[in-house]
């Protein structure tokens, strides 16, 4: 089998898979038998689907089986699709007939439980049983350059195919056609690092490494955001799901209205509860579909996503997404005063809540491109509290109007905290930015380990040099947009091994207010300190490396410690120990015997040091 064949016509086809893959067990009666769809897929596009979803279902089972239950089941609907078509197995629902070829493989005690139950019970049993964690799948083996290219020489057919199945059953929620789109950037690594197997080793690595980021990064960054997505589906809820997408849309489509803008919402949502149950056949049709929409009427919706529009089915989505908002309507006021000032707002709150709080965020929304999509459900929320006080009131015109004050102060204060973020940064260059981004994260969250806090604040500093540079209008939706990013990966980490209260009640309280909840949390006051260890802080040749990269990650891992010993740590205080380490680090680099200058200034560093501390 011909996997690379099989995955490049796949992608080719896009357009004939989604719309020829099934709904679900609730309107199978109206779809087309397992033949029909074959015929619509064709036998290599058909074959690759069911790689994909075995791999994603069964995520312990071997490559040899999956490969021989994709090609039965291929087998079957070749069959259904010839004189066959009556038998009725050709007559079950796709999804009945995955499970049925899992559940007929032997050795496969832990669906057991799942393949005793029928119809959607059994699916939603399967689904269950996916796991995402890491560790649950052991890593993948990384052969070295040399070996790598031989068995791409030796295996070259079905080597796409094996880094298919291997990246499915790692990733059992990731949108198949990301799955699919990353093993094209993978066979194309290997073709062209391989071209040349004779060529050094280090030749070869060096192109692995300028060319795995295309392979990985795709992987990496939708995953993210579909775990980012879907931990703020189950923490929060489909409420706030819908409220975060209809800010996003409003903006995206300014001259859409709200009523079709509302159905968009509720498509997403729905297309995000079901990507992030697993279910992905429903989750591509779903995105089909939403997709469809949009390009087929573009003239309701934006003048700005034809090019995207354009695109093969597989690249539309994430274009449409990163495409500029549309223009706004020539006739829109810049005011929503009516909400305020409108003598029927209260009835209209009492009497239909949710919609008028909908109607509000999407006016408010379409007028503020310049907004986060966070700062905006900021907005809602304090529209939603200003009427839940004010219409309690005799006189709710009094209190309403001290809203327009409020909300002034908020959005003031947000636009202050990312310009002097950027300020700092633009200062201070990405180390410097990165240690006061340590210094602070430390003291709020000293349980995290030093590699998460580096790789926290590393993303953060990532972030300052994405979004720093961007003008005004943009510069809040960058920042906010991605920092939600970062603040969703720790709140995850919170959930599988609890930080503190702090970040507890900053993940769990309110979706919008994570972002300037973290911001106020200060030194964790129930924090045990480090105790001061001979091994806590020690100082060894290494610390001469002229390896920049290397130098500074030491010197953060101490910075780290040094904090975790000293919580209270006052900034003179800081800066006191810092030059008394850049000196004794000069004085020993210079030395003939460096090791034994460590030795000897080392400790001596570490009780002026404490003198320093405790002054």
């Amino acid at each position: 089998m011909n996997w690379r064949t099989v995955i490049y016509i796949i992608l080719l086809a896009s357009f004939t898979i989604a719309k020829a893959l099934p709904r679900s067990y609730r309107d199978i009666e109206q779809k087309n038998s397992i033949g029909q769809r074959f015929s619509q897929l064709q036998e290599n596009n058909f074959k690759a689907i069911a790689m994909v979803m075995f791999a994603q279902y069964v995520q312990g089972i071997t490559f040899g089986k999956v490969v021989k239950m994709a090609e039965d089941v291929t087998d079957l609907a070749k069959r259904c699709t010839a004189a066959d078509r009556d038998n009725p197995n050709c007559l079950k629902p796709l999804d009945s007939i995955f499970l049925d070829a899992i559940c007929q493989e032997e050795n496969l005690p832990r669906f057991t439980d799942c393949c005793a139950k029928k119809d959607t019970e059994r699916n939603e049993c399967f689904l269950s049983l996916k796991n995402s964690s890491r560790g649950f799948i052991s890593p993948f083996e990384r052969l070295n350059a040399e070996a790598a290219c031989k068995n791409y020489s030796e295996h070259h057919h079905s080597l796409s195919g094996y880094f298919l199945y291997e990246v499915s059953r790692r990733h059992p929620f990731l949108y198949a056609p990301t799955i699919l789109s990353a093993a094209i950037h993978y066979d194309e690594m290997m073709k062209d690092c391989c071209r040349n197997a004779e060529e050094s080793t280090q030749n070869l690595e060096e192109c692995f490494r300028r060319q795995a980021p295309k392979v990985v990064k795709p992987i990496r960054e939708d995953g993210l955001r579909q775990e980012h997505t879907c931990g703020i589906l189950k923490k929060f809820g489909e409420r706030t799901i819908k409220a975060l997408k209809l800010a996003q849309i409003s903006q995206k489509f300014p001259k859409a209205d709200f009523v079709t803008v509302s159905k968009l919402v509720s498509d997403v949502a729905n297309m995000h509860k079901d990507c992030c149950r697993g279910d992905m056949l429903e989750c591509m049709r779903d995105r089909e579909e939403i997709l469809h929409y949009v390009c087929t009427n573009q003239d309701i919706l934006s003048s700005k996503i034809k090019k995207c529009c354009e695109k093969p089915l597989l690249q539309r989505s994430e274009c449409i997404v990163n495409a500029e908002n549309d223009d706004k309507p020539e006739n829109l006021s810049p005011h929503v005063r009516e909400f305020i000032e409108d003598k029927g707002v209260c009835e209209r709150f009492a009497q239909q809540k949710d919609s008028h709080l909908a109607r509000f965020l999407y006016e408010y929304s379409r007028r503020h491109p310049e907004f986060s999509a966070q700062m905006l459900l900021r907005i809602g929320k304090g529209y939603e509290d200003l009427l839940d006080e004010c219409c309690k009131t005799g006189s709710p015109d009094n209190c309403c109007s001290r809203g327009e004050e409020e909300l002034k102060k908020h959005i003031y204060e947000t636009e202050s905290v990312m310009k002097t973020s950027c300020d700092i940064y633009k200062e201070k260059g990405d180390y410097y930015f990165q240690n006061e981004l340590l210094l602070s994260f430390t003291k709020k969250m000293p349980q995290l380990t030093s590699a998460e806090l580096i790789k926290f604040t590393k993303q953060m500093t990532t972030i300052g040099s994405k979004c720093c540079q961007l003008s005004q209008d943009k510069l809040l939706p960058c920042a906010e947009e991605n920092l939600d990013l970062v603040l969703g990966e720790i709140c995850r980490r919170h959930l599988t091994n609890p930080i503190n209260p702090g970040v507890c009640h900053c993940c769990s309280s309110s979706y919008a207010l994570r972002r300037p909840c973290m911001g106020k949390l200060e030194i964790d006051e129930n924090y045990v300190p480090l105790s001061l260890t001979p091994d806590l802080f020690t100082f060894h040749e290494d610390l001469c490396t002229t390896e920049e990269e290397k130098l500074q990650h030491k010197k953060q891992e101490m910075l780290i410690n040094l904090i975790k010993y000293k919580p209270q740590i006052t900034q003179e205080q800081l800066t006191s120990v810092t030059a008394a380490f850049t000196a004794m680090r000069e004085q020993c680099c210079k030395e003939e015997n460096r090791e034994a200058c460590f030795v000897k200034e080392g400790p001596e560093l570490i009780k002026r040091s404490e003198k320093m501390l405790s002054a």
